[in-house]
């Protein structure tokens, strides 16, 4: 067969190739457009606030809804809002407060943001994420950049704005919303709910798995509290106000006051819990300059603390600089 044939065969083979209806649907997979994330088609999805009241799934995809779709639904906003937590038992009284923070700019799901949470206890996280880098911090702490921690934007800009979703699970999901007529915020329509406790499901699932027996025999004081409230915590009341935004569905406002009460243990009176919770988004459309924090750390492989511990205490290094605490991974580790 002369030479000049195989270009010819080749090309043939390659024709054929192609009418294949399976190499046509494979290539079309392969070079499809990337799917988009799941939040942007969830954004998509058309709700009627006016119907939260009487339709209670409805009720809860707003209640519940992250504030990365809160973010494709509205584009740049403000969300500020104040928690507080106080137990009272007999005499005894202790309580917490939070603010919270969530600057989001243009951008979606995608957007950069700014995210802040303080406590009454002098603790709090700040994270940044601008241009499509990620930073964070503990709220003393310098800010570092954050490559390997994959996910942190996404669940502390959920967190941030996750105080009503909270409060709602806190309760069991038993927030109910009762319709009280239009109103508007910033300009924009919206309707207002006022906030019941509804009745509890004789049906549902138990918020947690049962312990094992063996493993509550060896729970420290604090931890058996926490699991006890976790399975015994009773729902008493809800009350206050949502405000819903009429073109996107997302929740404006909300004043939410509720109470839970734990059986005493051993001949002590019951625990009371009251949760009062104030939230707020504003500035919608108003992209506020997201930037890299100035003097932030790189990134590290390690954390130096057992390094800076060793000289604290005058430890020899081993004549290495970070104290067998290596920041950067060997090429070619020792077998």
């Amino acid at each position: 067969m002369s030479s000049s044939i195989w270009p010819r065969a080749a090309l043939l083979l390659g024709l054929a190739a192609c009418t294949d209806p399976a190499d046509r649907a494979a290539k079309q997979r392969i070079f499809s457009p990337e799917d988009p994330p799941p939040v942007v088609a969830s954004a998509k999805e058309k709700l009627d606030p006016n119907e939260l009241g009487n339709d209670s799934r409805l009720g809860h995809r707003v209640v519940t809804m992250g504030a990365d779709e809160v973010a494709e639904r509205l584009g740049a906003h403000k969300y500020t809002a104040d928690v507080s937590f106080e137990w009272s038992s007999g005499t005894q009284r202790v309580k917490l407060s939070e603010t919270r923070l969530l600057e989001a700019a243009t951008g979606g799901v995608g957007g950069d943001f700014h995210a802040r949470i303080d406590n009454s206890r002098d603790q709090g996280l700040e994270v940044v994420r601008a241009h499509g880098q990620v930073f964070a911090r503990s709220k003393y702490g310098k800010f570092r950049l954050r490559l390997r921690d994959r996910g942190i934007a996404e669940r502390t800009r959920n967190d941030t704005a996750g105080a009503l979703r909270e409060v709602d699970s806190l309760f069991d999901g038993r927030l109910a919303l009762v319709a009280k007529g239009s109103t508007t915020v910033e300009g924009r329509p919206a309707y207002r709910y006022e906030v019941r406790l509804a009745d509890a499901d004789p049906h549902a699932a138990t918020a947690a798995p049962p312990v094992p027996a063996a493993t509550r025999s060896r729970m420290d004081e604090g931890t058996r509290r926490r699991q006890t409230f976790t399975e015994k915590r009773q729902p008493r009341s809800l009350g206050g106000e949502l405000v819903v935004d009429a073109a996107s569905a997302a929740v404006l406002q909300a004043h939410v006051v509720g109470q839970l009460d734990v059986p005493g243990q051993g001949g002590s009176g019951p625990a009371v819990l009251r949760v009062v919770l104030d939230e707020r988004i504003r500035d919608i459309g108003r992209s506020p300059v997201i930037k890299p924090p100035e003097g932030f750390l790189p990134d590290a492989d390690k954390p130096e603390g057992l390094a800076d511990a060793l000289d604290r205490f005058g430890i020899p290094r081993s004549g290495r600089a970070d104290a067998g605490v290596d920041t950067e991974a060997d090429d070619d580790p020792p077998g």
